[in-house]
């Protein structure tokens, strides 16, 4: 048996219309006209509680009417008691980004705590004491509004250059071109912060009772993690190395990478190279331009190095991926290379896990070419003169080709 929707709605506006005993007695009247199955149908079609129904029909049957305390329910919301409450909390947290009196900073000196926000009710909107809440219920307050406490965010980048927006908008039309273009790949590369191997505290939770060493002194080693992201398939491959991270270990990686995944890759031409302008793989850095032009000639690839203007590589897509990995061993021990090694290989990114891998070679640091070798690199690549952008046509600092030439 179903209910019409015409007599499910005068129903229900019914019983808004009651309350207590009353609503209780109408209830359990119609659930009795319903017949056989008149509660599971009143519950099912009209979304009244057994409970509800029961206690109405055991007062008709006894006729004996419970009383309803209803000043032992509760107490009414405090912005009941007082409407403007909730506003004037607002006015007192989002003040304090006006301008200091000396006009170095947008905040005033006071940690807004719940208690604080209590005291300046009294004292600037002529609240009594009496009459507020508790700061445990100012505090609730304050998370209801949005004011919950957080982590400052590190996302205002320490400068800006001049031409930092003509940089991402370069970098966007790059970035489209070679995701829309199958002949070319693009790869994301970066290094981690290096990572102390030894019974040390990463911070973290642990379900499992872990004891770490008092200081974070003597490391048995550090390993760095450096990782070639494809931001098109979410697939990330891991290296991590005891060594410095250099220019010939970069691209001793990239060249590890590509003789290992070339074939799934048969139509690519072009690799495009989305990293950092960072001290080892920058385009003034002598060493990586001499080994990036010999590994574009030894895999016959073109190679378009796009670089993230400074302070500015978060935005990078392989950045992403380093938040998860800190979030799988924190909380453990990491002791031991192999710990390292385990923890790595068993994160995931978009349900996908990485290949992870550790170099063994030490690298050597600070091989640089002479004025003369460098002069001869410059002619074998090609940088941006041209970014269609009035004010910084001339951006070949960030954007580089490198053409592969057969011999």
């Amino acid at each position: 048996m179903l209910l019409d929707n015409s007599v499910k709605k005068l129903l229900n506006e019914a019983v808004k219309q009651l309350k207590g005993a009353a609503k209780r007695n109408f209830i359990a009247k119609t659930v009795v006209e319903l017949g056989f199955g008149g509660q599971e149908l009143a519950i099912k079609e009209l979304g009244w509680t057994r409970y509800i129904i029961r206690k109405g029909i055991k007062e008709l049957k006894t006729g004996i009417t419970c009383i309803d305390n209803y000043s032992a329910k509760g107490r009414n919301k405090i912005e009941e008691k007082l409407p403007n409450l909730l506003n004037d909390i607002k006015d007192i947290v989002d003040s304090q980004s006006q301008i200091d009196p000396s006009f170095k900073s947008q905040r005033l000196y006071t940690r807004i705590t719940a208690s604080c926000v209590r005291k300046q009710l009294i004292e600037k909107y002529i609240y009594s004491n009496e009459e507020l809440p508790t700061s445990e219920t100012i505090r609730i307050k304050l998370n209801n509004l949005g004011y919950s406490l957080k982590r400052v965010a590190k996302v205002q980048p320490q400068k800006k250059l001049p031409e930092t927006d003509a940089i991402f908008e370069q970098l966007a039309i790059v970035n489209k071109d070679a995701d829309s273009d199958p002949s070319i790949l693009r790869l994301s590369m970066d290094a981690k912060a290096r990572v102390n191997v030894g019974s040390f505290d990463r911070g973290g939770k642990s379900r499992i009772l872990t004891e770490a060493s008092d200081h974070d002194f003597n490391p048995k080693t550090t390993l760095t993690p450096y990782g070639i992201f494809i931001p098109e398939l979410d697939e990330l491959f891991l290296y991590l190395t005891e060594s410095k991270v250099t220019s010939d270990f970069i691209v001793d990686i990239l060249s590890d990478f590509w003789e290992s995944q070339r074939k799934r890759f048969a139509e690519v031409k072009t690799l495009v190279l989305n990293q950092d302008n960072g001290g080892e793989n920058n385009s003034r850095r002598t060493q990586f331009m001499k080994r990036i032009i010999e590994f574009s000639q030894k895999y016959e690839l073109n190679l378009r190095l796009a670089y993230y203007p400074p302070y500015h590589s978060k935005y990078n897509p392989i950045e992403r991926t380093w938040a998860v990995l800190e979030k799988q061993w924190n909380g453990s021990i990491l002791d031991e290379v192999e710990t390292v090694l385990n923890f790595a290989s068993n994160m995931e990114w978009k349900s996908k896990k990485p290949i992870v891998k550790l170099v063994n070679q030490t690298y050597q640091t600070g091989i640089k070419l002479t004025k003369k070798a460098m002069s001869k690199i410059e002619n074998q690549i090609e940088r941006l003169t041209d970014s269609n952008h009035e004010s910084f046509p001339n951006l070949g600092n960030w954007f580089i080709d490198i053409c592969f030439v057969k011999t």
